[in-house]
């Protein structure tokens, strides 16, 4: 299992314009990144926060729905997010015009 989670953050990690990935488990800490150590945790806590509201949102507007994914766009980078019940995965990447 550590094998493929490392050879997804390889995949990941070598396309063209990405900065960084993060997985974090359950707990919200970054169990691997190719970030260093202080961005992964702000990314880690960050998004966890975002996500858990994202959630709330999803389920608010129709309760038989989940959030599975969500992107975040700005001037400088774009992040990208899909949690799962045990994991977040993080890719963070300069937007592409």
């Amino acid at each position: 299992m550590a094998n493929e989670a490392d050879e997804t953050v390889r995949k990941l990690s070598s396309h063209k314009g990405v900065v960084g990935v993060v997985v974090v488990n359950g707990e919200g800490i970054p169990i691997k990144s190719t970030l260093d150590n202080h961005v992964s945790v702000q990314y880690a806590g960050l998004m966890g926060s975002l996500i858990d509201k994202a959630k709330a949102v999803v389920r608010d507007l129709d309760p038989t729905n989940d959030l599975t994914f969500l992107r975040i766009r700005s001037k400088k980078s774009e992040v990208m997010v899909a949690p799962d019940k045990d994991f977040i995965l993080i890719v963070v990447q300069t937007p592409i015009e």
